[in-house]
């Protein structure tokens, strides 16, 4: 890509290296990554062993009991993970219903799902890596054991979340506070903290390569503390599970190919929305007109998202007809002068961490993990330091919608990692992590780079919007004050945000493809740093 524009406010600068890079929100799991790229590990390698620290550097986002989905390059080919998890076989509409339940809960183990972050270190690690498992996962045993120093941002986070935690009610709450408070509160930037339960939990998926967390001891805590609080998850469920592997999906956007992992991911947003704006003109970036356009493109392409994107095997060839070039120009043709409330077009019946990796032979990485909301589902298995997700939440209850909850169902899922390519060559991974923002965010660093020529630092850094619903937008606080006056006059509900945690926090790594250096943008919302080589 040709960056010629940057923002000097006084943030990151991008960071330049040639035989290996790792991005992430957080500097000890950098480092580590890079470390493992030392001993001769490769990118794959590096990637495993960044994400299985973050589920301890960074539990406000993730943990063990995480999700997680994964673009890789290697030897000339795209390849893509699906490792979300499924619905219990005892999780159905009807066991809901009979709980007195009008939707699911949002945490307690009702919302568990069958995590798959474990599975996809260890399918990562066995197809594509160089090391092993115990290798590349030695730095998060180690962080875990002895301990580190938490972080800013973390802190913040993490204090804001006890606080939240502290109104849920019940024992099945206890083993969160024992955990992740044990002291009566969190503990505040530089502390030191560890867990040598989640020391013992990772140095065990290490050792089996992932086979204790599904089918044996942790698999077997799992099921009877679920039995024991009335929850839907058992041993059977973690048996049967498996990652996915999966064909990406792309669109060219001004002659370069952006790719997402097909549904259940919500990464076909970021598509659809660039498939409307390939029909429209963007002259330049800080123009009323230009976030117009973004915003109204992104709402079109999100309320089909909302509609259609569930489990693949509920789907059908919703995927091709929303790529089209005959739905995206129907769509554009919807964006006028004004803001415009959303609906879905019809067609033919028929708490995130984002890290990057790249390394010296060409593979490159982009991987992300999430429990969801935060620390998740706020259920720590007692003696294992394995918080769960809750992503079942998402799940609807009414058999009328496209997302119904199914015993055995993957649900729309909101974690997705980006990649670019141009010329069947790889320019890099790329990802915004932060639930429904992330979409939003992708759309927003992807533009920036590629209609606007900012390097990976100032695409990351650039004020940001977020759509909510309807015809409201929040932006930042330093997002340009007269376009938000040019944006409210077109009909947009513009609120200016007092906390920019909702903007979501990314990782980009493009390489040049005459010269094979790599170029590095971190999060400055975070407290991320490039780890370089």
């Amino acid at each position: 890509m040709n960056f010629n524009h940057r923002y000097d406010d006084g943030k990151h600068v991008p960071v330049y290296g040639k035989r290996g890079m790792v991005a992430t929100s957080q500097p000890l799991g950098a480092q580590a990554g890079l470390e493992i790229l030392k001993k001769g590990g490769n990118a794959i390698d590096a990637a495993i062993a960044t994400a299985a620290c973050m589920t301890v550097l960074e539990p406000t986002s993730n943990g063990i009991g995480s999700d997680a989905f994964a673009i890789i390059w290697t030897k000339g080919k795209l390849h893509g993970l699906n490792a979300s998890g499924n619905a219990p076989e005892l999780m159905s509409v009807e066991a809901l219903h009979k709980r007195g339940r009008s939707k699911v809960p949002k945490y307690g183990l009702e919302p568990v799902m069958v995590p798959g972050a474990p599975a996809a270190w260890a399918e990562c690690i066995r197809r594509f890596g160089k090391l092993s498992l115990k290798e590349v996962m030695q730095p998060a045993i180690d962080y875990a054991q002895s301990g580190y120093p938490v972080s800013e941002v973390v802190a913040k986070n993490w204090k804001t979340a006890f606080e939240m935690y502290t109104a849920l009610k019940g024992p099945e709450f206890e083993n969160w506070f024992k955990t992740f408070a044990p002291e009566g509160r969190t503990p505040r930037a530089g502390e030191l903290w560890k867990s040598e339960e989640m020391a013992d939990s990772l140095r065990k998926i290490a050792d089996s390569n992932a086979e204790a967390f599904y089918r044996g001891e942790l698999a077997e805590k799992i099921d009877r503390f679920s039995r024991k609080f009335d929850g839907f998850i058992r041993k059977e469920d973690l048996q049967k599970y498996r990652a996915e592997w999966v064909e990406p999906i792309s669109v060219n956007y001004r002659g370069y190919d952006v790719w997402e992992l097909p549904p259940n991911g919500q990464g076909l947003v970021t598509l659809i929305a660039l498939k409307i704006l390939n029909q429209l003109e963007l002259p330049y970036k800080e123009l009323p007109d230009t976030y117009h356009k973004l915003i109204e493109s992104l709402k079109l392409a999100f309320t089909d998202g909302k509609k259609y994107i569930t489990d693949p095997s509920y789907m059908h060839d919703e995927v091709t007809q929303l790529l089209s070039e005959a739905h995206s120009l129907e769509r554009a043709q919807l964006i006028g002068e004004k803001a415009i409330q959303p609906k879905a077009g019809s067609l033919p019946k028929g708490g995130t961490v984002y890290l990057a990796t790249a390394d010296e032979e060409g593979n490159m990485v982009s991987y992300i993990q999430s429990n969801f909301k935060g620390f998740g589902s706020g259920i720590v298995i007692p003696g294992t330091g394995i918080s769960l997700q809750n992503r079942g939440f998402d799940f609807s209850l009414n058999k009328e919608d496209t997302n119904c909850l199914y015993p055995g169902k993957k649900s729309y899922h909101t974690i997705i990692p980006g990649f670019v390519t141009k010329n069947g060559q790889p320019v890099g991974p790329f990802g915004v992590m932060g639930e429904y923002m992330q979409p939003q965010g992708q759309l927003q660093v992807i533009t920036n780079s590629i209609d606007f020529h900012m390097n990976p630092q100032a695409a990351l850094d650039a004020p940001r919007w977020q759509w909510i619903s309807d015809k409201k937008v929040m932006v930042e606080p330093d997002f340009p004050i007269d376009i938000a006056h040019e944006l409210a006059g077109r009909g947009h509900e513009i609120t200016i945000a007092l906390d920019m945690n909702s903007f979501g926090r990314g990782q980009i790594i493009w390489r040049d493809q005459e010269t094979g250096v790599l170029v590095g943008g971190t999060e400055s919302r975070a407290d991320g740093i490039i780890a370089a080589w």
